[in-house]
């Protein structure tokens, strides 16, 4: 029942975002086209800003499932594009608010969580330190979710496939070489 009414709240949000800015929507406003009163919505939410993470959460572990390895991450990072562009009015006004670091927290969550798998996968059979790990899928992360930046602040006009395309270009063989690298100084 939980899920159920999770996801009714954030239908309620994407719709009233449709609406007006995330700035003018209020918890009255979730719950009542929502038709719950406000003590629901807080037994599921601390607040707006709580369900709009949860949303991304929800939306991003759909879109990764199953595509966090070498050979998938290029799909995955795909899905990551149509995730966002699917909740457009969402993320749009999400990104245009006060709140517009609840977008890039997503995105970084997201993202570290497609690449840290990569990087576990290439890691196999070398002498790397988990930290030294996390530090290369931080540093990717930081580029992958600069570019969905640019794409959402260019009102997401560019091709999707086209960029992860290009991305896979620069980025095949870089992870594997630079842990590598790594072992190889550790040695």
């Amino acid at each position: 029942m939980s899920d159920i009414t999770k996801r009714a709240l954030e239908a309620s949000l994407k719709k009233l975002l449709l609406q007006k800015p995330l700035d003018k929507i209020t918890i009255n406003d979730i719950a009542e086209d929502c038709g719950i009163s406000r003590m629901t919505f807080y037994y599921h939410f601390k607040d707006i800003y709580d369900l709009i993470e949860w949303s991304c959460v929800e939306d991003a572990r759909r879109a990764l499932e199953g595509k966090k390895t070498y050979d998938t991450w290029q799909q995955g990072f795909l899905q990551i594009f149509e995730a966002v562009q699917q909740n457009k009015p969402f993320i749009m006004n999400v990104y245009r608010s006060v709140s517009r670091e609840h977008v890039e927290n997503y995105l970084y969550k997201l993202t570290y969580a497609l690449i840290i798998g990569v990087v576990r996968e290439q890691a196999q059979g070398l002498d790397v330190p988990e930290t030294d790990q996390q530090f290369i899928a931080h540093f990717y992360k930081y580029a992958f979710v600069g570019l969905i930046l640019d794409w959402i602040k260019e009102d997401m006009r560019g091709d999707p496939a086209l960029l992860v395309e290009r991305l896979g270009v620069i980025v095949h063989g870089n992870i594997r070489a630079a842990l590598e690298r790594i072992a190889k100084q550790k040695n």
